[in-house]
């Protein structure tokens, strides 16, 4: 590299260290920087963590008969009629097992062996198995469980078959992922999200536009200063304070509710940066059209917040939503970070999870921070 070439790049980097400095002195002036990034995050980790509880339905199990006798297709019946499951037969647990830890199904129902002559014997029992990692979703699903079953049951003793013998059947269910059945374990991991949208997206959206009213971008256009390095002075601090609620809200996972972190903590990490590249880019995005910081704020929150809180999987089962808004959630970007967040948290490093989610992020990032730069040279223009 040739030394005007070498100075070059020395005086780009000069000065966004310098707007990096500005910046940063500016956000720890700033009250409500320091509310949003720090003090917000753990707010919102105590009153979701301790506070927050729902009930789903519409559930998808896995059925598997390891018997094809008349009881077994009657008691696999009982699931299959109710309006509360969607089944899918398969014909092995480990099939059953790949469904369910991919998130294709929320449970799985087991016929054993030899079910009917147990029946007959009065010690009949289905295995019901079903993913804890929503503890809410859990309990509702081990009631339906029960509830097909006495379905079942009734109809054959109103028809004088099981029961006139003397016959019965007991569910046997486990909890897979969240063996504590605490909605706390679903919910923390999900309100990471909110916390790392609140300073991307509504945080930078709201000190941009504040940028553009007082007319400081006007005062950077006619420096030497780059759109580029504009960008990534303003954009550095508020992704170093990200991290920070990430953490924080991290810690007070473990502290606080002993919320397990069964995969890799780096990859949480990676994760977490692309989610919080895209949320940047987003507030950056919103800015750069709007330059209000009311527009702006009202944008964020609505495009972002919202989103993130009711169609990302963090609150409501996105299965159990209509069809039109399943399809709407995958325009946002919370959507798939929900999805790595719970399954690093309860389920572990599932890579069939894990990669498919994070590329998308990563694709989202790139295209959002390159559309804000243009936006920015556009102004500039």
């Amino acid at each position: 590299m040739n030394a005007p070439a070498t100075r070059q790049h020395y005086g780009s980097l000069r000065r966004i260290l310098a707007l990096v400095r500005k910046e940063s002195w500016q956000v720890i002036r700033d009250p409500s920087s320091i509310a949003v990034g720090i003090v917000m995050p753990m707010m919102l980790l105590i009153l979701f963590g301790y506070g927050l509880s729902f009930d789903l339905k519409n559930l998808p199990v896995a059925l598997v008969m390891e018997e094809n006798s008349a009881e077994a297709r009657g008691a696999v019946s009982g699931f299959e009629l109710s309006e509360y499951f969607k089944t899918y037969p398969v014909k092995t647990m480990a099939e059953a097992d790949r469904l369910l830890r991919n998130k294709t199904v929320s449970g799985i129902v087991r016929i054993p062996p030899q079910f009917a002559r147990d029946v007959a014997l009065g010690d009949g029992e289905i295995q019901v198995v079903v993913n804890g990692t929503d503890a809410n979703t859990a309990r509702i699903s081990l009631a339906y469980a029960q509830g097909a079953v006495a379905t079942w049951l009734a109809r054959e003793a109103a028809e004088g078959k099981i029961l006139s013998s003397g016959a019965s059947v007991n569910v046997q269910s486990r909890l897979w992922f969240n063996e504590a059945n605490e909605s706390s374990y679903f919910l923390v991991p999900g309100l990471i999200v909110l916390v790392m949208t609140l300073i991307g997206a509504l945080l930078t959206a709201l000190v941009m536009a504040r940028e553009w009213e007082r007319g400081t971008f006007e005062a950077l256009f006619v420096t030497p200063v780059r759109p580029v390095e504009i960008l990534l002075g303003k954009v550095i601090p508020y992704f170093v304070l990200g991290m920070l609620g990430l953490a924080l809200s991290i810690i007070g996972s473990q502290i606080l509710f002993h919320v397990p972190l069964r995969g890799s903590l780096w990859i949480l990490v990676i994760v977490s940066m692309l989610y919080l590249i895209v949320a940047l880019g987003i507030g950056l995005l919103i800015s750069s059209v709007t330059k209000s910081q009311f527009v702006a704020s009202q944008i964020t929150v609505v495009a972002t917040f919202l989103p993130a809180m009711m169609l990302s999987g963090f609150m409501f089962d996105i299965r159990s939503m209509p069809p039109v808004i399943q399809v709407i959630t995958y325009i946002f970007p919370g959507r798939y970070f929900v999805s790595v967040l719970q399954t690093l948290f309860l389920a572990g490093d599932i890579w069939s999870v894990i990669l498919p989610n994070a590329a998308v992020l990563a694709v989202m990032a790139t295209v959002l921070m390159t559309i804000s730069v243009f936006a920015t040279r556009k102004k500039l223009g």
